[in-house]
């Protein structure tokens, strides 16, 4: 009897993976930029009121804080698109894609990258996207246990024409039940199953990629 699950089941588990991502968006949505920018209407119906009554002053004190605001609420959205697919991944692929996110967040922390990602380029375009999404799960998580000093990601071929992907971090403490339940969810839509092995000094996680997964 066949190990892989059928076509229903695994259309159940891509489409509650899809619904809880959309969940989390509109979450981090509601209480982040929306928020943000209902208090930047605010700020500008009060600078528009000292306008009007030729406080001039302190509009310009209102509208200086309303422009600050409105410049993170922008880098906030705009942090939102990268993550949720980077325009250089769909571009360059998986391998530039964890290159540049090695860039700009571990230079801020610096922290050490080892990355061989090259065997996932034959993989579909769904499929790069959904590794990226691990990954960077990944490695947000182990920046706020850590920050690590390293961080790895490394995919190799199994030799049946799937693909071992293995992610290592040395950073302490343990993860979260539910940022490893966002993992497992992530990986259910490249139908591989994902395994933890934690410890005091870091973390350890592997992925199996079947090969039926690997053309989506």
């Amino acid at each position: 009897m066949s190990d892989e699950p059928s076509p229903r089941a695994l259309t159940e588990q891509v489409l509650a993976a899809e619904q809880d991502e959309r969940r989390r968006i509109a979450l981090f949505l509601h209480d982040g930029p929306v928020q943000s920018l209902a208090g930047v209407a605010l700020m500008l119906d009060a600078a528009l009121d000292f306008m009007r009554r030729g406080e001039t002053d302190q509009a310009g004190e209102v509208l200086e804080k309303a422009m600050f605001r409105t410049r993170l609420t922008i880098g906030e959205l705009r942090d939102l698109s990268f993550n949720l697919e980077p325009v250089v991944l769909r571009d360059h692929g998986l391998a530039t894609a964890v290159n540049a996110l090695a860039q700009d967040r571990g230079i801020e922390h610096g922290i050490v990258f080892e990355i061989d990602v090259a065997a996932a380029e034959s993989l579909g375009e769904r499929s790069q996207a959904a590794i990226y999404q691990i990954v960077r799960e990944a490695f947000e998580g182990a920046i706020r246990r850590g920050p690590p000093k390293t961080f790895s990601v490394l995919i190799v071929s199994t030799g049946d024409g799937g693909l071992e992907v293995t992610i290592s971090d040395d950073a302490p403490g343990e993860r979260r039940k539910r940022s490893i339940e966002v993992l497992e969810e992530r990986a259910r839509t490249l139908h591989a199953a994902l395994s933890v092995d934690q410890a005091d000094d870091g973390t350890t996680m592997r992925l199996v990629i079947p090969t039926y997964a690997g053309s989506e």
